[in-house]
């Protein structure tokens, strides 16, 4: 497994991590996650599965590198801490690693929930501060909010598929050292019949697949971790998944076949369902 740096703070974090939207509770994908070198995990209150990541990961806490995530609906100061010792109980933890706003508000002054952010970090709560699906205008709100350098991540939808957003934010991340995780990537499973409805990349993918000796999820993955400052976070409730996901890391598409699948590919546009 190929690792990559949370940001600026030095810490490694592996390229093909584990999400947990639709998780189903049996602990033996996050166990086998570790165990491919993917041991980090992305999960958030609104999913309502951090209790069970924490049973999952009970007594081999450490290994891991825990992500989670605020609703907006708590990111009112207050809200935000109740909301962070609600996600350290289920978690089973005394510290999260890494703490996300999961989407914009458009109630609640940016400035009022970083305060709490820094909160949370001076307590010793949370290690580390990311952002969700943030534009790179609410990125710039967010860190003059919170000071140059102190926003790590900005989780964002990105796949082969639809990449019209992250096309406008990957380029700003790397310029100011902000890793992205994307989430989505295989298009929450659907992405063999969004590759059916597209011939000529369905007959492209088989083609590279058939010169790497490559899957089409771990095509498609790769083509996301692609970008140096990307990682992904595929969800499965199935063991043997894990280990074809995490087979997406240690190997680069060329330059040539990433720009084939892209081209064959179409149009990425993005569904920008957190401004509904």
């Amino acid at each position: 497994m190929n690792t990559k740096h949370l940001g600026s703070t030095g810490i490694q974090i592996p390229e093909v991590g584990y999400g947990t939207w639709k998780h189903q509770g049996d602990p033996a994908p996050i166990l086998r996650a570790l165990e491919m070198g993917a041991f980090l995990i992305d999960s958030a209150e609104s999913y309502e599965t951090e209790r069970y990541v924490g049973q999952a990961i009970a007594g081999n806490r450490d290994a891991y590198f825990l992500a989670t995530k605020v609703s907006p609906s708590h990111f009112q100061y207050a809200d935000v801490l109740k909301a962070a010792e609600a996600s350290l109980r289920a978690l089973g933890t005394d510290v999260i690693d890494l703490y996300q706003l999961h989407w914009p508000s458009v109630d609640v002054p940016i400035e009022e929930t970083m305060e709490a952010m820094a909160r949370l970090v001076s307590d010793g709560k949370i290690r580390h501060i990311g952002v969700s699906n943030f534009s790179v205008a609410l990125l710039k709100e967010a860190e003059q909010a919170l000071g140059k350098g102190r926003i790590v991540e900005n989780q964002i939808k990105f796949s082969l598929l639809d990449h019209e957003f992250a096309d406008e934010v990957i380029p700003y991340c790397t310029e100011r050292g902000i890793t992205v995780f994307a989430y989505s990537s295989l298009e929450q499973g659907a992405f063999q019949d969004r590759v059916a409805e597209r011939p000529e990349l369905g007959e492209t993918l088989d083609q590279i697949g058939a010169e790497l000796g490559k899957t089409t999820a771990q095509l498609l993955l790769n083509w996301v971790i692609y970008e140096p400052n990307v990682i992904t976070i595929p969800m499965t409730n199935r063991v043997q998944r894990v280990d074809e996901n995490c087979g997406a890391s240690g190997w680069y598409l060329s330059a040539e076949q990433r720009e084939a699948l892209t081209l064959a590919a179409g149009n990425g546009v993005t569904r920008r369902w957190w401004l509904s």
